[in-house]
């Protein structure tokens, strides 16, 4: 009886334990994204770096290395803005192209459905009028979060030379708080966990850029306007597991099929991403990624979603290599040993 009652206990403080962590990190979106993303990145170059302090410094290795991904990042957003900017000056005739679809769609569901004609055009003028009395505010939260964007990002490279320039520091006092019987444990663990995110992220991030070579192929032929914005994006929707094909295809729709009315460009499409899928599936993923993270696949979709639910994208693009860390630290913790079975792809039996 007393048994249950404190299992009951320590299930109760663990929700709560867990509900005020993520209440916790929501609130502190602004310090912590920015170094999580660092500690992620830091741990991505620190093969090239620790290569690099052969011939240099340290401190310079770790310059040079901040450098290296700011400018890959400065690069990712200009290609990006450059899209944006050619689809911003496409809009009026995409728009022209796509307004008489909408109607066509408006006229369909109005005489398919319930749907009053009045009631939805009082909730367009609504909607109109809303829109104009909070332009003003819209445009200062804007700037706000552009502004605080702006400093989080330049913050999070200042985090990734002092994380990998002052790395000893942190590994020296992991090691001295804990035991000298726990010390050989404790560097194992460090060794194996320190691997888990540039494995995946290396290979995640090879297997987005030919996914996003194959989709500007299949779909510039195609004949999808501003093809290269959608294939970038799509590619970096599966970063999101299982569904992140299905949001890259509808949005390849969206803008292709939508836009032309040509029915060859959804065949195009379709062939697109067929063709891509069963690539990706049967030969660049078991080769390029692999099972570079041991978390069973449930485990993977919960992390994703409370990803996307604390920190955004930058919570789902994090979520699984985080895991993959805290999985190998609790499979190698002798106490949490079962809970990093239990979030493992790999079975008890096998263990």
């Amino acid at each position: 009886m007393f048994e249950g009652k404190r299992a009951l206990l320590y299930i109760a403080a663990a929700i709560l334990s867990i509900y005020f962590l993520i209440a916790g990190l929501v609130k502190a979106k602004g310090f912590f994204a920015p170094l999580a993303t660092a500690v992620i990145l830091s741990l991505v170059v620190l093969p090239l770096s620790i290569w690099m302090e052969k011939y240099m410094k340290r401190v310079w290795a770790a310059m040079l290395n901040s450098l290296l991904l700011f400018g890959i990042s400065i690069g990712l957003m200009a290609l990006v803005s450059m899209q944006v900017r050619n689809f911003a000056e496409d809009w009026p005739e995409i728009q022209e192209q796509i307004t008489p679809k909408i109607e066509q769609l408006k006229t369909f569901a109005l005489e398919h459905t319930p749907l009053d004609p009045d009631d939805i055009n009082q909730a367009k003028d609504e909607e109109s009028d809303a829109m104009g009395s909070n332009m003003r505010k819209k445009i200062t939260t804007f700037l706000s979060g552009l502004s605080s964007f702006m400093a989080n990002y330049l913050l999070t490279f200042v985090y990734i030379f002092f994380l990998l320039n002052y790395r000893e520091i942190f590994k020296n006092f992991l090691l001295r708080i804990m035991p000298d019987s726990k010390q050989e444990s404790i560097k194992n663990t460090l060794t194996k966990s320190i691997k888990v995110a540039p494995q995946y992220l290396l290979g995640k991030l090879m297997l987005m850029g030919l996914l996003a070579v194959l989709y500007s192929i299949g779909l510039g032929i195609s004949g999808v306007n501003n093809f290269i914005l959608v294939s970038v994006i799509a590619a970096v929707l599966t970063l999101i597991p299982y569904v992140g094909n299905i949001l890259g295809f509808t949005m390849a729709v969206a803008f292709g099929f939508l836009s032309s009315g040509d029915t060859s460009v959804l065949i195009g499409i379709a062939l697109t991403f067929t063709v891509t899928q069963f690539v990706e599936s049967y030969v660049l993923q078991p080769f390029i990624v692999g099972d570079r993270v041991d978390v069973h696949p449930f485990f993977i979709i919960v992390s994703v979603i409370a990803g996307n639910m604390i920190w955004g994208i930058i919570g789902m693009i994090l979520a699984i290599p985080v895991l993959g860390i805290i999985v190998v630290i609790l499979y190698n913790i002798e106490a949490t040993k079962p809970l990093g079975i239990l979030l493992s792809k790999t079975k008890f039996s096998e263990k």
